[in-house]
């Protein structure tokens, strides 16, 4: 460092302190002026697209690989820290606006129903995110994260078991199902507060932001039912028994960039500059009855979704388990020039990429945060296993179908919705749609009624939510696989906690044994 003059030092040192208490005199840390609740709550909301980063390591290196609804054709970017780094900064710099609008919310000098609704959607956008985060990593940070303002103890926060942050987060979205009220007042006769026009998310939407908790208490209910099926069951028994509102086929919970009024700019360069995503083997045999290149062997309409031909207009998988002498596979089938050319995908591109203008369109293809389908799904998986339901195959059957109806439609009507999709795939029909539902590769009934059948439509329909897909195969075992089972259980926490948070970190990784991707998450088997 070069040296400051001290007639300089001398003069500055004055400045510096008076700014400094200025600052501490007309501030006040728990409530500061110069943010808005609604500011704060766009904050949280911006929080929700997926990172860059996330994309490219965490999704495209790993998740598509180990849930194999992709196929990698060579594992170039071991290094997956920076994804990790990503997901956790976002969180908890996402927590801190939580914590702030929390304390704002007790604050408010009017009567606390009054922010009843408010309240209730802030707990619905944590619980998502929250669930999220720790079923990446299993027990972390939570009841004490995203306080450091009330206390210096608060700053280096202590790792919550996963199973008290899911019984926690349940109740929160209880509360907030019975807390959210479409009346505009107050039964004293004052208006409840509202976010109005800044919530860009479901737009004010009472009614959609009910459906997205009971589906968030569902999706979160079956996962650890495993672990506690009769406080699962409940659950599901609530909201099923009382025919609670729940995410419907038309109105999935996703972010439309057009509609926020956002880009998605961080889906193409994921796919652009990772490269190495194909159609794998696994789905392929989900899609299709043999593998003729011509595509005629194809029996799922979401197939001419999600993939398209190679180089040569031929629908060719590569392995999920291509052994030791893996083909070789190239190409540019990312490579933006498409957008000018779209047939040219390099002659190197031997094998079907994931559809180009699934992956390019920036305004119009959504991220995906809850499905109407996987509702279905839930119930479906309900009704097999007599949880919260009593067990009925044929009930589950009448799920497993409505629920593959409901995928198929929604992910059509994003096709339809996108304005850059060149030559899009036609719509099918009702009666295509269900000629494939009761096809002899499909039918639940005609097979058994095997549970499997249900994991591998919602494995197919989480197609764009790898996360999700990745819980699913975690928690059942039996999603579509290829190979040895899954033995990747968890992503590590980040270099930073054993920095930063050393004492609480090092006390979680004794008490898991050590922070490997082998440890198994609470709510596994």
């Amino acid at each position: 460092m070069k040296k400051i003059p001290l007639l300089l030092l001398l003069f500055l040192l004055p400045v510096v302190a008076c700014r400094k208490d200025f600052e501490q005199v007309n501030t006040n840390p728990f409530n500061p002026s110069q943010t808005s609740m609604e500011a704060l709550f766009n904050g949280v909301v911006s929080s929700l697209p997926l990172g860059w980063n996330e994309q490219f390591y965490l999704h495209n290196e790993t998740l598509y690989d180990l849930t194999q609804q992709g196929a990698l054709i060579a594992r170039a970017w071991p290094n997956i820290r920076i994804g990790v780094d990503e997901v956790w900064e976002s969180y908890y710099s996402a927590l801190r606006n939580i914590r702030a609008l929390e304390d704002r919310f007790d604050q408010y000098p009017g009567a606390p129903e009054e922010m009843d609704n408010v309240r209730a959607m802030l707990k619905i956008l944590l619980a998502y995110k929250t669930f999220k985060v720790t079923d990446l990593f299993g027990d972390i940070p939570f009841s004490e994260a995203g306080k450091g303002n009330q206390g210096l103890d608060l700053l280096r926060p202590k790792y919550d078991r996963q199973e008290d942050i899911y019984r926690s987060l349940l109740a929160d979205l209880q509360w907030a199902v019975e807390h959210i009220h479409l009346e505009v007042n107050t039964p004293a006769g004052k208006p409840y507060y509202s976010f109005r026009q800044f919530d860009t998310f479901l737009k004010s939407d009472l009614t959609r932001w009910k459906r997205f908790a009971n589906s968030l208490r569902l999706r979160h209910a079956m996962r650890m039912a495993e672990k506690d099926p009769e406080f699962a069951g409940q659950i599901i028994e609530d909201i099923f028994g009382k025919n609670q509102p729940i995410v419907q086929a038309g109105q999935e919970v996703c972010l439309w960039p057009r509609d926020m009024g956002i880009v998605f700019e961080g889906h193409h360069w994921a796919f652009r500059e990772h490269k190495g995503l194909r159609m794998g083997t696994t789905i392929w045999h989900q899609m299709a009855v043999h593998d003729s290149i011509d595509g005629s062997g194809i029996i799922d309409p979401r197939a001419y979704v999600f993939f398209e031909t190679n180089n040569k207009d031929e629908w060719r998988a590569f392995p999920n388990e291509p052994g030791i002498n893996p083909p070789q596979e190239g190409g540019v089938p990312y490579n933006g020039g498409r957008d000018f050319n779209f047939n040219v995908k390099g002659n190197a591109c031997k094998f079907s990429p994931f559809h180009y203008y699934l992956i390019r369109d920036e305004f119009d293809v959504p991220e995906v945060l809850m499905t109407a389908a996987e509702g279905h799904f839930i119930k479906a998986e309900a009704y097999k296993r007599g949880i919260g339901l009593p067990q009925d195959d044929f009930s589950a059957d009448a799920e497993y179908a409505e629920g593959i109806k409901a995928s198929i439609k929604f992910w059509y009507s994003v096709v339809n919705k996108t304005q850059r999709w060149v030559e899009a795939p036609t719509t099918p029909t009702d009666g295509q749609i269900y000629q494939y539902i009761y096809h002899p590769a499909v039918s639940f009934s005609g097979n058994g009624f095997k549970l499997e059948y249900i994991y591998a439509q919602r494995w197919i329909d989480q197609f764009r939510q790898p996360w999700e897909a990745y819980a699913l195969a975690r928690r059942t075992g039996m999603t579509p696989r290829e190979g040895a089972p899954l033995t990747y259980n968890r992503f590590p926490y980040p270099a930073t906690e054993s920095e930063y948070n050393n004492v609480n970190w090092a006390a979680q990784t004794a008490r898991m044994g050590s922070d490997v991707k082998e440890v198994k998450v609470w709510w596994m088997k």
